[in-house]
C-alpha cells in the first residue's frame, strides 16, 4: 500500500485516504493558446518507469493538494512538498540523487 505524508497537516495517509491528481509541474494552457499547446496540455503525459512527480489531494483529511516524488517501479516515496512549489525542493532532489544516481533531473 502506498503511504504519503501530507505536508499540510503532517498526517501519514494511505492511498485510500488520498485522491490522485496526475502529473505535477505541468505548464497549463487555456483560452487564447495555440491548439497544439492546449492539446499537449490535455493529452500528453510522461509515463516513466522510475522517478515521477505527482499531484495528490488529502481527500479524507485536510482536503488540501500537495505534490509527491515517488518511483513508479518500486512505489518508493522520496518525499512530499506543498502544491504551490514551482519545482521540487533541493533537499528532495538531493535525496533522490543519493538513492538513484542515474536520475537525470526533474525536468
Amino acid at each position: 500500500m502506498l503511504t504519503l505524508e501530507c505536508p499540510c497537516c503532517g498526517v501519514m495517509a494511505e492511498e485510500t485516504e488520498l485522491a490522485a491528481g496526475g502529473e505535477a509541474h505541468l505548464k497549463r494552457y487555456g483560452p487564447g493558446s495555440a491548439d497544439d499547446e492546449f492539446e499537449g496540455y490535455l493529452f500528453v503525459r510522461k509515463n516513466p518507469k522510475g522517478v515521477h512527480f505527482e499531484r495528490w489531494r488529502h481527500a479524507y483529511g485536510c482536503g488540501k493538494w500537495f505534490l509527491a516524488a515517488r518511483c513508479t517501479a518500486t512505489l518508493e516515496v522520496f518525499g512530499t512538498y506543498p502544491a504551490q512549489s514551482t519545482e521540487p525542493p533541493a533537499e528532495l532532489q538531493a535525496r533522490i540523487r543519493a538513492k538513484r544516481p542515474d536520475w537525470e533531473g526533474w525536468k
